[in-house]
């Protein structure tokens, strides 16, 4: 039994710390350091490249002598190595991986062959791992490279709020914990339901399709390629583009005949998922109560039926929602059962509002013209972003709080580069009094009688009784029946 040496064993124990620390984290960023020898503060890419290079060197010395093989070894030091080793082919496989990751979204949803397999596999093979192991190790090193792809090319931003959010995401598809993820939870996550909140806009889409396109996928080693395209394992539906009597039907499907202009069987979303895939369902806010007792049926059976069949039909991806509703309405039951949003929400996850981000790092807003300007025009151009830049900064100013958020930037840059202005439109009346209320949180200037008044006037129209409102706020029913009427004198609709 062979044994690393103490030296050996402290550098191989930060190779495996960095492994299962989050790559969006502080704590990955120190390790790296740690591994290359350099101080804090020191975060180019020769810092990293020193740090592969280190762990290349050291992993070396070991195939020098004879000493690279799991098998060897006792439990702790083939724990070590077996995270340096799967670090050191990672980083060796990574420029494939990502022209593998490339190919495919080209190619769409037919799986691609990947011709670097069987290196891969005889790499881990001859350090000790057996088949089984080996395939699986390729197939998370390709899931590790995809949720690395989705979540840091198409969620850039040096604001905090935006690296809080890639760090969650990044537990959302693998938990806090890779070992654990690895021992017991990679063919378990369909598990875990996901809460996006945000406002309109603000890129949860974005967030769900990272989240969707991350999954495990087996990799098939008679064929050659992964048992499925990623391409296929995200789908994502708007609830609130369709009517209540069709939401059932886009959702679940239906049998041929089952009401007037059903003509032939229809596969709905849950037919539709990819066992390795996941649902966006989005403005979940929107659907009525019948169809939230229905989906939670199906999140907690993992079951569903065609509207018209009585057979029960599996579903094994996962479920991402997202609404623009605030959690407190929410979780109020106003707008969702309260069962329901407790099953959706595994993990709650907020998409911060361009304003936030701008306000937290003003460069944000540079980074995100930068994408947007290359998205239009097909390449980088610091002439344009300049241009684009310098008049939102003329009109309508740093201090805009965007409500339409990264969509209406994209927007905003298309007019600029048309007429070279934008001028927004002005601000929506508020269609309720929750949504005046809304509004006046956002703008900061609402008093503490109209805030009051406004929420007295919303109860009122929800429960349609002063005894009601009298109830849920405390107040005497004369007094209530005041604020309902000041909220009535305050709130009208078309009146900003």
């Amino acid at each position: 039994m062979k044994k690393l040496t103490p030296s050996e064993r402290d550098f191989f124990a930060l190779v495996h710390e960095a492994v299962y620390a989050n790559p969006f984290s502080d704590r990955r960023s120190r390790v790296d350091l740690e591994i290359a020898g350099l101080f804090p503060g020191r975060t180019d890419r020769r810092g990293f490249g020193e740090t592969l290079a280190r762990v290349r060197r050291h992993i070396q010395r070991l195939e020098e002598t004879g000493r690279a093989t799991l098998t060897a070894y006792g439990h702790r030091d083939r724990q070590l190595l077996t995270s340096s080793f799967l670090f050191d082919l990672f980083h060796r496989f990574t420029d494939q991986f990502d022209r593998l990751i490339i190919d495919q979204l080209n190619a769409g949803d037919r799986s691609l062959p990947v011709p670097f397999a069987g290196a891969v596999i005889d790499l881990l093979i001859g350090w000790g791992f057996d088949g089984e192991m080996a395939r699986r190790y390729l197939a998370m090193c390709y899931q590790l490279r995809r949720a690395f792809f989705f979540i840091d090319k198409h969620l850039k931003g040096r604001s905090e709020s935006m690296r809080r959010l890639r760090e969650s995401l990044w537990n959302n598809v693998f938990t806090h914990d890779m070992d654990l993820y690895h021992r017991y939870l990679w063919n378990r996550m369909e598990d875990f339901s996901t809460m996006l909140l945000g406002e309109t806009g603000s890129g949860k889409g974005t967030a769900a399709m990272a989240i969707g396109r991350s999954g495990f996928i087996p990799f098939d080693e008679k064929k050659g390629c992964f048992d499925q395209s990623f391409t296929r394992s995200f789908i994502a539906l708007n609830l609130s583009q369709y009517p209540e009597t069709l939401i059932e039907s886009e959702l679940f499907g239906h049998r041929k005949g089952a009401f007037t202009g059903a003509v032939e069987d229809y596969e709905g979303v849950f037919d539709r998922c990819s066992p390795f895939g996941a649902i966006l369902l989005d403005e979940i806010g929107e659907v009525g109560e019948p169809i939230q007792i229905k989906l939670l049926q199906v999140i907690q059976e993992r079951i569903f039926r065609r509207v018209g069949d009585h057979r029960a039909r599996p579903f094994r991806g996962r479920v991402i929602a997202a609404t623009n509703l605030p959690a407190e309405q929410l979780l109020g039951g106003q707008a969702m059962r309260k069962d329901f949003f407790y099953r959706l929400c595994s993990d709650l996850i907020v998409v911060p509002s361009l304003a936030r981000r701008i306000h937290e790092d003003p460069n944000e807003l540079q980074d995100l013209l930068q994408i947007v300007i290359e998205r239009i025009v097909g390449v980088p151009s610091k002439e344009l972003t300049s241009m684009v830049k310098a008049q939102i900064h003329h009109t309508p100013g740093l201090a805009y709080p965007w409500p339409g958020n990264v969509r209406e930037l994209e927007q905003a840059a298309r007019r600029i580069l048309m007429k070279q202005d934008y001028t927004p439109m002005p601000p929506e009346s508020p269609s309720s009094p929750a949504a005046w209320l809304q509004t006046g949180f956002q703008r900061q200037d609402m008093t503490a009688r109209a805030l009051v008044a406004g929420y007295c006037l919303m109860l009122h129209q929800q429960h349609q009784t002063i005894e009601a409102v009298a109830r849920i706020t405390g107040l005497d029913r004369r007094t209530a029946k005041k604020h309902i009427e000041e909220g009535k004198h305050l709130f009208v609709p078309g009146r900003r």
